[in-house]
């Protein structure tokens, strides 16, 4: 049978309210009756011994062992407490004896017991003056209560009845209460989920109906709603962006092919050279989402060695100085006497600072120069990219992360890349557990710091 989590709450709760309202019922009960049986023997003896008092102090006075005085107290006590009593001087004379009020207040109450039966226990005495055993006392008394002890203690276990009652009445509305306020939070969860696997993704759970445990939970659930938003935007903002990428090119391609099929144009060296730049335009597409897929998957396994920033450095500068002598770009190295090392994936590292090059490369016109310098800061390994290009405007720098996007907008594609080379870097350096960090100023220049672990 399966239960849902209200009820297997409810069920608890009131498994364990109830177990407690048992035992301590229980208990009270047991010890009320224990100390007001106590008690009622404590006054019994009392009034045993008050009356043995009186018969030795009468003895004393006048060598009789009833009186008036005497009879009346056993008279009393046969009346208020139930308590007879026989007397018998040494030689066996009875001298006293209560019994037959015992046998008179029985039937009077509608019983038909005497005194002689098992409802009645019996206790003697030596009565003693001094050293001299002067007579004997046996008291007869009722081994239940009855009368007015009997009522007394009814009265009592009624009222703890109707106090566990009441209190089992009010534990049950409280589980009831406390079970609902409880698996509130839990229930608005699951139709969130719910809503969310269904493609709600502006789904929201009210923190204030969750209790304070479950407000975290709350809390990181809105998260995970709003990152799904912001993904599903992403995504439709990537597909957009790439169906856009793929459209000039092929557009240009059917273009020129059609033109090829109904003899338009020739096949000259010319338009095939125009042909193959865009075809190879889509291959660095291509090639760059690949390199893109691959750096933010999860899952990525980063190969660390301990890698020489010297070298690293020496390896750049060797890739890149023809490129930059061809375009008129001074790179300069500022170097130190000693290089750092750094635990890292070297292929990865080289990459990262191979797009951010080739961007300072790109942006900076002829006579001007681009700086790499390597810090060691904080047990960390700091790579400084500065060139003297045209800047990137203030309101560009927090999109320049995201696929596609060119703070240049008027540059033509085919010199300004596909726009996903920093978001590649980006997602090497995280993989790394590291930092980007760009400044820029307009007709200034742009700084791109890279932030690394050492180890």
């Amino acid at each position: 049978m399966n239960l849902t989590l209200r009820l297997r709450v409810l069920l608890y709760l009131l498994v364990v309210s109830l177990s407690g309202i048992l035992i301590a019922s229980m208990t009270i009960f047991s010890g009320v009756e224990n100390q007001f049986t106590d008690y009622i023997t404590i006054n019994r003896v009392k009034s045993i011994e008050t009356i043995k008092e009186e018969v030795i102090q009468q003895y004393d006075d006048t060598g009789q062992l009833t009186n008036e005085q005497v009879k009346n107290m056993v008279h009393q006590q046969a009346m208020k407490e139930s308590l007879y009593y026989k007397m018998n001087t040494t030689n066996g004379d009875l001298v006293l004896d209560s019994t037959s009020m015992g046998s008179m207040m029985s039937r009077m109450n509608g019983h038909q017991s005497s005194l002689n039966t098992n409802e009645y226990q019996s206790e003697s005495y030596p009565l003693k003056s001094g050293n001299k055993v002067i007579g004997h006392l046996t008291v007869y008394y009722s081994g239940q209560l009855d009368g007015d002890e009997f009522a007394f203690l009814k009265s009592i276990k009624r009222n703890i009845i109707l106090a566990v009652l009441f209190t089992v009445i009010l534990s049950i509305i409280a589980s009831l209460l406390f079970s609902k306020r409880l698996t509130l939070g839990v229930n608005k969860l699951v139709t969130g989920v719910a809503e969310l696997r269904n493609h709600q993704w502006k789904t929201q759970i009210p923190l204030n109906d969750l209790t304070g445990e479950m407000k975290p939970l709350g809390e990181s659930f809105n998260q995970l709603a709003d990152s799904l938003v912001k993904e599903e935007k992403l995504r439709k903002q990537f597909t957009a962006d790439f169906a856009h990428e793929l459209r000039t090119p092929l557009a240009t391609l059917r273009s020129q092919i059609e033109a090829f099929q109904d003899g338009i144009w020739e096949p000259n060296e010319m338009r095939l050279d125009q042909f193959h730049a865009e075809l190879m335009r889509l291959v660095r597409l291509v090639n760059e989402l690949e390199k893109l897929i691959a750096a933010e998957n999860p899952q990525i396994k980063l190969t660390k060695t301990k890698l020489e920033t010297g070298k690293i450095v020496s390896f750049i500068e060797e890739q890149f100085n023809p490129l930059f002598s061809e375009k008129g770009v001074v790179l300069e190295i500022q170097s130190k006497k000693e290089f750092p090392w750094f635990l890292g994936d070297q292929d990865k590292i080289i990459q990262i600072l191979i797009n951010v090059v080739n961007n300072a490369l790109q942006y900076t016109p002829p006579g001007s120069k681009v700086f790499i310098r390597v810090e060691e800061k904080d047990n960390q390994i700091i790579f400084i990219v500065k060139d003297e290009g045209v800047g990137i405007k203030e309101e560009d720098l927090p999109l320049l992360f995201q696929r596609f996007y060119r703070g240049d907008k008027s540059r033509d594609r085919k010199t300004g890349g596909v726009g996903i080379g920093l978001s590649i870097v980006k997602a090497f350096v995280e993989a790394h557990r590291g930092e980007i960090k760009i400044r820029s100023q307009l007709t200034v220049g742009t700084t791109i710091t890279l932030y690394f672990p050492k180890k």
